[in-house]
């Protein structure tokens, strides 16, 4: 039976601590990113946990801040935010070669932290990665009276189909993640990547993976559609497939290192 590891927390310089759960074991350590809302007792996050657990594997989750357990407030929020909580954790919990795992927005963290600590990257997997989703939220999701909201107020609150109470969005949050936008460009990195898109993805399109796939400078990237999936691919299968890519890809480290 596993046992719950406490929470530690990385007390920021700005102020602020980020929470997080570490298992020791042999590099590369697999870091796991959340997503929008969402925190790091997620089905992903611990069924990769468990899964590393199992091969001895290194495994870091975590929450950034304003998620979780982690101080701030969520309306606080910003791209840039979050990637600092993301480096703070790969910098002092999870020391040397890492494989990143990235679920929606933290797809996007995944992708902006391996572009910051290219030397550190061994793998990165994305599961249904939404980056530039600030850009897109503005322009093909939220409506006239939304805009102006925004506009006006400087925040808008927005219905969730994952939680009953609305969620706020703020212009710092806009203005921030579209500074941050990745696929107008190549995306220098040059690690082994895997996507993984569910067909049936309500919340962040497929074709998403696919431009991702474009701009990747790596010669060593795949996406893997999963017909039926939906955002969250967190169905038996989805996790087979994530465990599936998260120990190809720190194989391949480990064979490298031999």
């Amino acid at each position: 039976m596993n046992v719950e590891i406490p929470a530690s927390r990385i007390v920021l310089k700005g102020g602020g601590e980020v929470a997080f759960r570490r298992s020791a074991g042999d590099p590369p350590a697999v870091v796991f990113c959340g997503g929008f809302m969402s925190d790091m007792t997620g089905t992903k996050a611990t069924a990769l946990e468990a899964f590393c657990r199992g091969r001895r594997q290194a495994f870091v989750r975590f929450d950034y801040r304003g998620h979780g357990e982690s101080s701030g407030a969520f309306e606080d929020g910003t791209i840039g935010m979050w990637l600092e909580d993301a480096l703070a954790v790969l910098d002092r919990a999870a020391p040397g070669p890492v494989v990143l795992v990235g679920s929606s927005m933290g797809g996007w963290i995944a992708l902006l932290a391996a572009l910051a600590r290219p030397e550190r990257v061994g793998g990165l997997v994305g599961v249904a990665a939404a980056p530039d989703f600030t850009r897109r939220m503005i322009e093909s999701e939220f409506d006239a009276e939304q805009r102006a909201a925004l506009a006006r107020d400087g925040r808008v609150a927005i219905s969730s189909p994952y939680d009953p109470r609305p969620y706020v969005v703020t212009q710092a949050l806009v203005d921030d993640g579209n500074a941050r936008c990745l696929l107008d460009a190549p995306i220098p990195l040059r690690c082994p990547a895997r996507l993984l898109h569910g067909l049936e993805d309500e919340s962040v399109p497929w074709q998403i993976s696919m431009r991702t796939l474009e701009r990747l400078e790596s010669r060593d990237a795949t996406v893997t559609l999963v017909k039926n999936g939906d955002h969250r691919l967190s169905a038996p299968g989805d996790l087979a497939r994530l465990r599936a890519a998260v120990g190809e890809l720190s194989a391949r480290f480990r064979g490298s290192a031999t």
